[in-house]
This record gives structure tokens, C-alpha cells and sequence, in this order.
């Protein structure tokens, strides 16, 4: 029974300063504007430029980028020799 001694005021004290945090979020303007940043994330912006280029179909993609398909060899993987072993 001795640990409530101490966890009881301890529980206190932490529910007393989420309170203060609370109040003062709530003087700080915090809650002002509850749907502005829920509409922001819907609106374009006006410097995007669209999708990023795909390196692959410019051609400026290395080998190691590349998949076997793309690149016309049956297997170029990183760290595997292509020779057979007989």
C-alpha cells in the first residue's frame, strides 16, 4: 500500500499539467482553425510541375536502375556474374 502513496500524487501531478497544456493551447489559438489545414491538402499548388521524370524512359538511368527486360540482357543483376558455369 506504500507505492500509492506515491503513485496517486504522481498521477495527479501529470493529469494537472496535460490540464495546463490543454488551457494553454487553447489561449495560444491552437483550435482556431480546425478545417484550414484539412482544405489546404486539397488544393494544388501552383509551382507543381506534375510527376517527376521516370529515369528509365529518358534513358539516363544506370544499369543497376534498369531490369533485365529493360535493359536487353537476360541477367544483369548487381554481383552476379553473367558467365556460365559448366
Amino acid at each position: 500500500m506504500n507505492y500509492l502513496a506515491l503513485l496517486v500524487p504522481v498521477a495527479l501531478a501529470m493529469g494537472f499539467v496535460g490540464l495546463l497544456a490543454f488551457f494553454w493551447s487553447l489561449r495560444s489559438g491552437q483550435y482556431d482553425d480546425l478545417d484550414g489545414a484539412a482544405e489546404r491538402i486539397l488544393l494544388d499548388d501552383e509551382e507543381d510541375e506534375g510527376p517527376l521524370p521516370d529515369p528509365v524512359r529518358d534513358g539516363t538511368a544506370s544499369r543497376r536502375q534498369r531490369s533485365p527486360k529493360e535493359d536487353g540482357e537476360s541477367k544483369l543483376y548487381s554481383g552476379v556474374s553473367n558467365a556460365k558455369h559448366g
